[in-house]
């Protein structure tokens, strides 16, 4: 949509958009800010983490669901102990090791506690990442604005020739340009992506820690299935729980 209307509106995207210095001014000041609030390793994380918005969670969560009803048929006609089979299938790690402590007999109240423990480092892990795009997001248009003055303090020195005011100000404003697009056309839908992604995944992580804990408690496989219903949009319960098939 810039290109149409850029183009539409002039024809002419890469005398009149393009401007080194404004570049360096906008991108590689942001940059360097960016870089100067993160340490260096959060910021290469933070970059790389782009190539996650074009990806979806790895766990499905009627895939888990389905998991989890399953393995609560097997304790209730087999018992806890035959889980240790079954989770050598599971390809989920969050829940494989939920598995393996209900199956060594750990306390209800400890496996809940070291897996929300594991669920917040996740989160605490993506908070960075996305903390990097929302402080890069914030950061790009104040840049843009540096730019804009350094291009009117230019501009205002050279007053005496009125033939360089249109261009030196229209390269002025290209900074601002610049600073708008690193906001509004990367950062922030970046760290929106992100954040759906993360709230995704702590929301499959939170109904495998409730379906693990109803397993050890001895709950009806059919309750069970009833309680993870209640983390699905009654569209999601239809498409995903059909085949759960979680048995009296």
């Amino acid at each position: 949509m810039f290109v149409f209307g850029v183009i539409s509106g002039n024809g002419n995207l890469v005398r009149d958009f393009i401007d080194g210095p404004s570049i360096v001014i906008t991108i590689g000041g942001s940059l360097a800010s960016t870089l100067a609030a993160h340490k260096l390793a959060d910021f290469i994380n933070g970059l790389k983490s782009i190539l996650l918005t074009f990806q979806s969670p790895k766990a499905d969560v009627g895939e888990v669901i389905r998991h989890i009803i399953d393995l609560s048929n097997i304790a209730r006609k087999e018992g806890l102990l035959a889980l240790e089979e079954a989770a050598n299938g599971i390809e989920d790690e969050f829940l494989k090791k939920g598995v393996m402590l209900v199956v060594d007999g750990t306390d209800p109240e400890l496996v809940r506690g070291i897996m929300e423990a594991d669920l917040i480092s996740v989160e605490e892990r993506h908070k960075v990442n996305i903390g990097f795009w929302q402080r890069w997001g914030s950061l790009g248009p104040a840049w843009g604005m540096i730019g804009t003055l350094i291009g009117l303090i230019n501009m205002l020195a050279k007053l005496d020739d009125p033939t360089t005011i249109g261009p030196a100000m229209a390269v002025a404003l290209v900074t601002t340009l610049y600073g708008s697009l690193i906001s509004n056309w990367l950062c922030t839908p970046t760290a929106a992506k992100l954040q759906v992604n993360n709230d995704e995944e702590l929301r499959i992580k939170e109904i495998t820690v409730e379906g693990l804990l109803s397993i050890q408690a001895g709950e009806n496989p059919r309750v069970i299935e009833e309680k993870l219903k209640s983390f699905l949009s009654p569209k999601m319960r239809e498409n995903v729980l059909d085949s759960a098939g979680g048995e009296e």
